[in-house]
């Protein structure tokens, strides 16, 4: 499951009853937060989710706290962090990357949980590329050759066209590097728009906001086919009101990913 939870921003205290009601429902194994705060008194990721889970929390965070965070129900192993500031334009936002290899059972094993966050606002496409290109290689580096699932998801602030997703999905190469990961919106819902920043959403800010599929869950390819993962379902979460309280500003995806 990814979510950007829009920090404790707007009615908290009922928002924060539909999200830790919505997500124990959906019991997710790997989450990727975005927007979620941690501070000395206060770790929102740990309430939503409750016991059971193993977190990485990212060192880049907002004044407030706010950053992003890996939740997992298997052990985490190493954990690294990308520096997403790749132009003077991203300072001021914390912007990053958090990979934590997860200590998986078989029949799946070990595998790469990346949550990607990069620059939000409208003009910095330029920069998403550099921060996309970015986590690429911070993932070669972690991989080291190593044939492991990788699974990125996250808040990418961009829609399926642009330049950084479309390399991402193996549509384009950017600086002298290209990957290749599959989408799991797009491989369950070929042709849906699956937006989930969304003038519908009454939390959203901006009503003409251009963008809006903009959170993923993405299977890393293998050398000889897709997914190393079996997609085998994908679905938006916490998309309406519960008693009149929409749970954030965005809404969740989940992906149902298991062996081939």
């Amino acid at each position: 499951m990814t979510m950007n939870l829009w920090g404790t921003r707007g009615d908290w205290a009922r928002r924060r009853n539909v999200l830790r009601q919505g997500i124990r429902e959906l019991a997710p194994d790997l989450v990727t937060f975005q927007e979620v705060i941690r501070n000395s008194s206060y770790d929102q990721a740990a309430d939503l989710l409750g016991p059971g889970y193993h977190l990485a929390h990212s060192a880049a965070r907002e004044p407030d706290g706010q950053g992003i965070v890996i939740g997992s129900r298997w052990p985490l192993g190493d954990i690294r962090e990308a520096d997403l500031n790749v132009t003077p334009r991203t300072e001021g936002f914390a912007c990053t990357t958090l990979a934590a290899g997860v200590r998986a059972p078989e029949p799946v094993g070990p595998l790469l949980l990346v949550n990607h966050f990069p620059s939000w606002r409208l003009d910095m496409e330029y920069e998403r590329e550099l921060q996309a290109v970015a986590v690429a290689r911070l993932i070669d580096e972690v991989l080291d050759g190593q044939d492991r699932h990788v699974v990125l998801a996250g808040d990418l602030d961009a829609a399926p066209e642009a330049a950084s997703v479309r390399f991402l999905t193996g549509r384009r190469s950017l600086h002298e590097t290209s990957v290749c990961y599959r989408d799991a919106w797009e491989r369950v819902h070929p042709g849906e728009p699956g937006v989930t920043y969304t003038p519908e959403n009454p939390l959203m800010a901006d009503g003409d906001w251009p963008f809006g599929r903009i959170d993923y869950v993405l299977v890393r390819c293998g050398l000889h086919g897709g997914p190393t993962l079996a997609i085998r379902d994908c679905r938006r979460v916490f998309t309406r009101p519960v008693d009149g309280v929409q749970a954030s500003d965005h809404y969740g995806v989940v992906a149902d990913l298991g062996p081939e």
